[in-house]
């Protein structure tokens, strides 16, 4: 932990039980989230990447406590103190939500379908006493602004609005109360390619106007490289390696990592690319595998790495992975050519 640093995740742990029968006896426990590690700084952008299912929003939203973790902490910084948000009351924790927000995944679902422009976005004004009366609406209209809405929107209902309006409401009620940390769970999966473009620069032109912080969830990663200073993979709840983002995409160290680098479509035509299919299926979080998590599926996997749990351990600096082979291992990323930092 440094100075820069503004949030900080140590051992985080999210699992859900399984009951079964009458009398709900507990017949399993699923990991969804399995000893989390990792740091943002001040004004950088961390893309969270894995498979569906491997515990990406969950650990986003027990980072917030939008949902309670089963163990672990998380600690922000607020006026210059590291605060453990996991360790605060009911109470306390309203008083810092307003320097944490989300972003939600689906535009269509996150906004109350009863409740105007006006309405959604002054809500976490309201709520949190940072505006009365007229400065309610001048406040909403300087964020509508802010993320390319208009000022004729501002009665108007949720279902008049397409889906990549929606999401800048959502964005504008995410920044109402001036948030240091942002939390963006996979906010442009759900639109239209060249709609998806638009939010992503949106959302980088208002990290660098207001200074924000973003934890960025998602599955594609041709959408992390674009918005990322640094990458942290996931598979099952755990992290199997964490870069910055030219020297993960250029020089993976984890073969997982590797096959996901290897479907990311390449702008060349002229540049061939083996496509490394994953044999077997992603790993039960519920009964995951000894070991190491992924070495059913991994093509480089030897005894050891179904016996013993590889290390955490930075082979290059900044570069951290999770595999026992990492340091002999000549793995694939994308091409000097192909590669658009």
């Amino acid at each position: 932990m440094t100075d820069q640093t503004l949030l900080e995740v140590q051992s985080l742990k999210k699992y859900y039980p399984v009951e079964q029968g009458l009398f709900r006896r507990h017949v399993a426990t699923v990991k969804a989230v399995d000893g989390l590690d990792l740091t943002i700084n001040a004004g950088e952008t961390l893309g969270l990447v894995g498979e569906s299912g491997c515990g990406k929003t969950t650990a986003g939203r027990c980072i917030l406590r939008a949902i309670e973790p089963t163990s672990g902490k998380v600690f922000l910084r607020l006026n210059g103190q590291m605060v453990e948000v996991t360790a605060l009351n009911r109470e306390a924790l309203y008083g810092i939500r307003r320097h944490a927000q989300m972003i939600f995944q689906d535009p269509f679902s996150s906004l109350d379908p009863r409740m105007t422009v006006l309405d959604i976005i002054s809500e976490p004004l309201v709520a949190n006493g940072l505006a009365h009366g007229s400065e309610v609406v001048d406040r909403v209209l300087e964020l509508m602004k802010l993320v390319g809405l208009e000022a004729k929107h501002l009665k108007r209902y949720p279902h008049a609005f397409s889906g990549g309006q929606r999401q800048r409401i959502g964005i504008a009620r995410a920044l109402a109360p001036n948030p240091q940390l942002v939390v963006a769970d996979e906010p442009v999966s759900a639109l239209d390619v060249s709609i998806q473009a638009q939010i992503l620069n949106l959302l980088q032109d208002l990290q660098s106007a207001l200074k924000l912080t973003y934890l960025f969830v998602a599955h594609d990663l041709s959408v992390i490289e674009h918005i990322s200073d640094r990458v942290a993979v996931m598979y099952v709840g755990r992290l199997v390696e964490t870069a910055e983002t030219e020297e993960l995409f250029l020089r993976p160290l984890h073969p997982y990592t590797e096959a996901l680098l290897s479907a990311v479509p390449k702008p060349d035509p002229d540049i061939k690319m083996e496509r490394i299919i994953l044999t077997g299926e992603v790993a039960n979080p519920a009964n995951p595998p000894s070991g190491c998590y992924f070495h059913p599926r991994c093509r480089y996997a030897k005894d050891i790495c179904s016996k013993e749990a590889p290390s955490w351990q930075e082979v290059r600096p900044a570069h951290w992975v999770s595999c026992h082979f990492a340091r002999e291992l000549r793995l694939r990323g994308v091409t000097e050519e192909s590669h658009t930092p």
